[in-house]
This record gives structure tokens, sequence and C-alpha cells, in this order.
């Protein structure tokens, strides 16, 4: 069959470590390709490089069939969506999201669609079902700043499999979206497919398109192709460890709610995000908060992390507090522990791992203070117990996604907080690596934690939920007690 992509002898390396050494694959026409594996085994910058985004040594071909409709050309969606404001800065910062007079630095939702469909020469009627379908249709005149992990990642996609390119490569294609996003997905990407494009997919779900009939994995910076996903290896299991003694001491609680929210409205203009929202959390309680795409959850934790500006006059009490009785927003986070795709997105790009440790004490971005003997100490076994005292020097972003996963939750439970909100931790790990992730979450909770997790994928949860809350269109869906079976 005629060649798709030819890769020769091709060589990358970062600094003095070696990623792809001398690597050489042939993909060719009507194969259609998942690249699975380990994480850091140079998944995506074997992507990257066939697409012209990064550049090493050897040769790297992409052939087109100039007979095709088709855009002849690469197209290359990233496993996170960066976005930027009018005047095409990204500086934004975490909280910015929930301040209405501050989102118009942004373009809205449609206002992008347009304007992108104006550069690549595209018609917006032809994208329309597809928004519907998706899901995203009522987005269309939000801001971008205030799009959700799992709205951005489908503005992401909308935008790329438009244009229809012979050649679409896509690295963690469902990280953020909900299930019913995953199937309209697949499908979407079956029908790509069956039009004539060629797809290259990174990643370890085992729910896949059925038209998929490729599978690759890098072993030692070369490639290797398998029978099916089955035969993909996968990280080892982790050794358990000893759980740090400062992490088995109960934290001391004076109140019996962590949270209690009653009748709570945030609108933005006249759209309303939350609609007359009731929710009691007691101390000790492990909560499921789910959701499709789009349905409040991220501005319902919000008013519980202390980041909403909105919070201040409605009937919220947090710890015992009522909100805006004189306690700082300082007072609250203190107490919290929380991992987010935004707060990660965010995250101080020159923090190191041991950084981004140290930051938890203060519930910085970044970090700015010196610790003390007792702090540093903490984080000394808390990168042990990760397994993580090898990269304590290193950029958090230049780590393999799960490792970075695990220095935010390391950085989440610091400073022994009695809530943890854990805002879909999961994205983009591996079955293997969720496991682990949730291994740890669940020995936590058993000195006297309060939990709440956000997760889309019923796979990779923690054992301890006992409770779950469902959102949908801002309103409260359902509310179970002594959830047995989340699935």
């Amino acid at each position: 069959m005629p060649v798709a992509v030819h890769i020769k002898d091709f060589t990358l390396a970062f600094g003095q470590q070696t990623v792809l050494r001398d690597l050489s694959w042939t993909i060719e026409k009507g194969q259609h390709v998942v690249l699975a594996g380990k994480s850091g085994s140079g998944k995506s910058s074997l992507a990257k490089a066939i697409a012209g985004l990064t550049k090493g040594t050897g040769e790297i071909q992409v052939f087109y069939d100039s007979s095709s409709s088709l855009a002849p050309k690469t197209v290359y969606i990233s496993n996170w969506y960066q976005f930027t404001n009018l005047e095409g800065d990204r500086n934004f910062y975490y909280q910015q999201r929930y301040n209405r007079h501050q989102g118009h630095d942004t373009l809205t939702v449609h206002a992008e669609l347009m304007h992108f469909a104006e550069k690549e020469g595209l018609d917006f009627a032809d994208i329309e079902k597809k928004i519907n379908s998706f899901g995203f249709e009522n987005v269309q005149q939000s801001q971008l700043i205030e799009l959700s992990s799992g709205e951005h990642k489908k503005l992401q996609l909308v935008k790329s499999l438009w244009q229809k390119p012979q050649l679409l490569i896509i690295d963690e294609p469902y990280t953020g979206l909900d299930k019913k996003s995953r199937i309209v997905l697949n499908e979407w990407l079956d029908e790509l497919a069956n039009q004539g494009v060629q797809l290259l997919l990174i990643s370890n779900d085992q729910i896949l398109p059925s038209v998929i009939n490729s599978f690759v994995q890098i072993i030692d910076g070369k490639v290797d192709q398998v029978e099916s996903l089955a035969d993909i290896k996968q990280d080892a299991l982790r050794a358990k460890k000893e759980l740090p003694l400062f992490l088995k001491a109960i934290p001391d609680t004076t109140y019996d709610h962590v949270a209690d929210l009653k009748n709570i409205v945030i609108r933005y203009g006249e759209k309303e995000v939350l609609k007359n929202i009731s929710w009691s959390v007691k101390v000790g309680e492990k909560w499921l908060l789910q959701g499709p795409n789009g349905s409040g959850k991220s501005t319902l934790l919000s008013l519980i992390n202390g980041d909403h500006p909105q919070s201040y006059g409605l009937d919220i009490s947090l710890f015992g507090n009522a909100r805006g009785s004189g306690e700082s927003i300082w007072d609250i986070k203190e107490k919290i522990g929380m991992i987010s795709p935004e707060m990660h997105w965010y995250f101080d790009q020159q923090a190191t791992v041991w950084h981004t440790l140290a930051s938890g004490f203060y519930d910085s971005i970044g970090w700015f203070i010196d610790v003390k003997f007792h702090e540093k100490k903490q984080i000394e076994e808390l990168m042990d117990f990760f397994d993580l005292t090898d990269y304590r020097d290193q950029l958090l972003h230049t780590l393999p996604l799960g490792k970075q996963r695990l220095a935010m939750l390391a950085r989440s439970i610091i400073k022994n907080p009695p809530l943890l909100v854990l805002d879909e931790p999961c994205q983009g790990l591996d079955t293997v690596q969720a496991k682990y992730f949730n291994d740890v979450v669940d020995e936590l909770c058993q000195y006297g934690k309060t939990l709440i997790y956000v997760g889309h994928y019923e796979s990779q949860l923690p054992d301890c939920i006992e409770h779950r809350i469902v959102l949908e269109r801002g309103e409260v869906l359902a509310i179970e007690h002594k959830v047995e079976n989340v699935l």
C-alpha cells in the first residue's frame, strides 16, 4: 500500500536526555494507529515530530494524496488546550475564570470559531450539527476564560476535526470529556476515517474508534508494533510504602460540617450557572461529584475553595463558619488540599518538583517563601513516598504527566488538610497510574479526611466513596447516600 508516513533513523534529544534513538517506522495509507505505552516513553515527542513541531535528526516524511479532497496537511491536537486573550497573551491567573468583570479579555466561543473559520477558509454551517451533538451549543456566548477543562477540550477538538486534514494526530483525545462526549467523539473519528482522514491517537484508553487497526508502543526509544491494546506494556505496579507519619494524624475539627450550601444561585449576566443548589458535606464523608461537561461542577467547587467572588452574600458555611463572617480566603484554603486541571494549567512553569510541594504550605501557585525545618522534612518524606526524590530539582512541567500528577497530589496533602478536593486528578493517566493514585487517596482517607472527588471515568475512582451528587445544566440531578457501587 502507499506510504503515509515514513520515518528513518530519527533521533530526538532534550539537553542531555535522548528520548528517541535511531527510530524507524512506516505508517501505510489506511492504517489508523493507536500509539500507547508507558509514561515518558516519548509518545508525544514522536507525534510532535511527525507534525513538524519538534526537530530532531534523521528523516521524517509525510506523503499527502494530491487527488484527495481533504486538506493536504497534518493537524496535531495537544493534550492540553492553550488559548490567548485579545492581545495574544496567555498570562492568565487561576481564579480569573470566576471574575466576570475580567472575563471580557477573551473572545466568546462563537467569535473564536468564526475567527478560526475565516482564517482556515471554513464554513460554520459544516460544523453546527457536530457542535450540537457534542453538547457544545450552550457555551457559544461564553468567554474562553469561563470554560471548564472539558469544554476547552471540546473546542480544541471541534476546531481540529473541522479542518478534515489528511493526517490527524490527537494526543490523549478523551482527556476531560464526559462519557457521552467520548462516544460522540469516537463516532466522529470513525466518520472522518471513512472519508479518508488518517488517524494517529496517543491513548491508553480501552474504548476507541472502531476503525483503529494498528497498535504501537515505544520501548527504549524504538517503535514496537503489537497485535492489540492488551499487548501494550504498562508502567509496573508501584511497591506499597508506609504512609508518612504526619499524614496519619487525624485533622483537628471542631465543626460538624465541612461545607453547607443552601439555595445557591450563581449568575453571569443573564446566564445562570448554578440554579438553587443545596448540598451538605459532613466531616469525614467521601463524596463523588459528577455531571456532564459544563454542568457547573467547577463553579460549585470554587465556592467551597473560596475562589469565587460571588460566594459572599450567599448562604454558605465552610468549616463551621458562615461565609463572610470574618474568615479570610487563606483561613479557608489552609484547611483544603486541592488538585484541578485549571490549577495544573496555571501552575508556575519555573517550579521544580521540590518547590511544587513547598508551595502547598502557602497555597500559592508559585513558591516565594522559605520553608521551616519541619516542613522541609515533610517535603522529603513525601518525595520519597511518591518516588520523586530523583526529580526534586527538575522542572515540574518537564516530567511525564503521571509524575506531575503525583507531585500535585503530594502538594495537596503536604499540610495534612481536613478536606481533599480532587477535581479530575487522573486526567491523562493510564489504568496502572490511576489505580496507584486512587489507592493512595483511599489510604489517606482512613485518617479522618473528608473527600470531594470529581471523575468522569467510572473505572478510575477510589474505593472509599460513599456519597454522590450529580449536576446537570447547573441543577442537582441526584444526591445518593451510601453508594456501594459508583458504576
